[in-house]
């Protein structure tokens, strides 16, 4: 490897760096809006459709959004890198409009799930482009900060999604049956409005990804670096443009601009990054973490609270999420990516540990909302956000799009596996058994992130590409 001349000082114009990626974060935010809202309804839409005592269809109707995120994802590998991360964007702000629209309006169980599966096509779009989109515009020194961000939005949305269905919900007698439930006003009307809550954010990305340029070194990949340049002199001025320009051709061959093939992932030198990132990928969901965020009535339910205090607490864990987002933004450039990760991996698998004993025993009472809250802040300022930042940097860039998409699909499959078997491995290894699971693998994650994983803090996307492939 050659020694490269230092680049020139950059004055970075952090206010137009920090409005674009907020705007570009907002599918983040959708992202963990349309993917948590539902737990919070389950208690009402559930007997509306009578499908409380079918295990398929709960685990049909938690999951149905899940097979469009991998749609989503498998979309976004295949068009991303032909019609850039912009439009792609815009088009997953419409499909979080139209899907928060007709889930609210839902007539029957096949609407309610093709709308779901609407609105998951949208955050596959978005859970993959977002972060993606901000990695490739962010300074590298701030890139972790930046792309973390994408991250606090989605934990804001999963916290307007959970103030949402406390709000809207009314006061259920925590021995109601199903019956008084169907027929109430939460059973009828409630659940819809938490739906469709979504429509104005997601109508609002929709208007404002238009404003956003386009991702410069996607602008660079398909030969249009005067665009690139203009908007990286935005970003840091002249010198820094001209450098970024020059740097990021010099990781992309003549014959590469505009092309990418999915083989070009199985080559020997790449196909080792791509299986670090697939795995990190499904790693960070079969930890087990977002069974409580989808499954919360049934994780409270067994620690011993009713209806109105499962609600209350869902969005505690809400607020923790947040707060504990905040630790990670403010250390992953600091403290590196590594570090956190071998944090989040260890720190769950032993309150996995203390938790699934406590179910056990049958113990209740507010130690085990602690031990969850405990859980959820260990999650929400290591393995959440760190994942987002490490994938969307370690892939070269002429074959990001693609690269980027593959993990995220493994991610999304990874997520509906575990959704949909939750309900099965409850019922036939109890909570503590399902927890005491995802506790094990914590320990597989922990060891392949020790031994394989290397550490990317304050490096430009082409250094790490140089670091990691050359």
């Amino acid at each position: 490897m050659t020694d490269r001349a230092p680049r020139p000082a950059a004055e970075y114009r952090m206010a137009f760096i920090w409005l674009i990626c907020l705007v570009a974060a907002m599918g983040g935010l959708l992202f963990g809006y349309d993917w948590v809202v539902i737990g919070g309804a389950k208690p009402f839409y559930e007997p509306f459709f009578g499908i409380s005592d079918h295990a398929f269809y709960k685990g049909l109707a938690m999951s149905s959004a899940l097979v469009g995120c991998i749609v989503g994802a498998v979309l976004s590998g295949m068009l991303s890198d032909a019609f850039g991360r912009k439009r792609l964007l815009i088009t997953a702000g419409a499909l979080f409009t139209a899907s928060a629209v007709g889930t609210a309006l839902a007539w029957d169980f096949v609407s309610f799930n093709l709308f779901r599966v609407l609105g998951g096509v949208g955050i596959g779009l978005a859970s993959n482009l977002s972060p993606m989109y901000i990695a490739e515009i962010s300074p590298a020194a701030t890139r972790g900060r930046f792309v973390s961000i994408n991250q606090l939005t989605i934990v804001i949305g999963i916290l307007a999604a959970q103030i949402a269905n406390w709000s809207v919900a009314e006061a259920v007698p925590d021995d109601a049956s199903l019956e008084f439930i169907r027929e109430s006003w939460n059973g009828q009307v409630g659940w819809r409005w938490m739906f469709g809550a979504e429509t104005v954010p997601a109508f609002l990305f929709f208007l404002l990804m238009w404003l956003v340029p386009e991702s410069p070194r996607w602008l660079c990949k398909v030969g249009r670096d005067d665009e690139a340049g203009r908007i990286l002199a935005r970003v840091g001025g002249e010198a820094h443009a001209r450098a970024e320009v020059e740097d990021i051709r010099g990781t992309l061959a003549r014959q590469e601009i505009a092309q990418v093939h999915f083989r070009d992932l199985l080559e020997p030198r790449l196909l080792k990054i791509l299986a670090l990132g697939v795995f990190l990928a499904v790693f960070q969901q079969w930890c087990g973490i977002n069974v409580i965020f989808n499954y919360a009535q049934e994780v409270f339910a067994a620690a011993g609270y009713g209806v109105s205090g499962i609600m209350f607490n869902i969005v505690v864990t809400g607020i923790v999420n947040l707060l504990f987002t905040f630790v990670a933004i403010f250390t992953v450039d600091r403290f590196g990516r590594r570090g956190l990760m071998l944090i989040g991996a260890g720190g769950l698998a032993l309150i996995y540990a203390v938790l699934g004993t406590g179910y056990f025993v049958e113990s209740r009472g507010v130690h085990m909302l602690i031990l969850v809250v405990s859980a959820i802040a260990c999650y929400a300022m290591t393995l959440a956000p760190v994942t987002w930042v490490i994938i969307s940097e370690i892939f070269p860039n002429r074959i990001r799009g693609a690269a980027v998409a593959v993990a995220v699909v493994a991610l999304w499959i990874g997520c509906t596996a575990l959704t949909f078997t939750f309900p099965f491995l409850e019922s036939s290894l109890g909570a503590h058994g399902a927890f005491w699971l995802y506790g094990t693998i914590c320990v597989v994650g922990f060891l392949v992130i020790l031994l394989g994983l290397p550490e990317t803090k304050g490096k430009s996307l082409e250094q790490i590409e140089r670091d990691l492939v050359d």
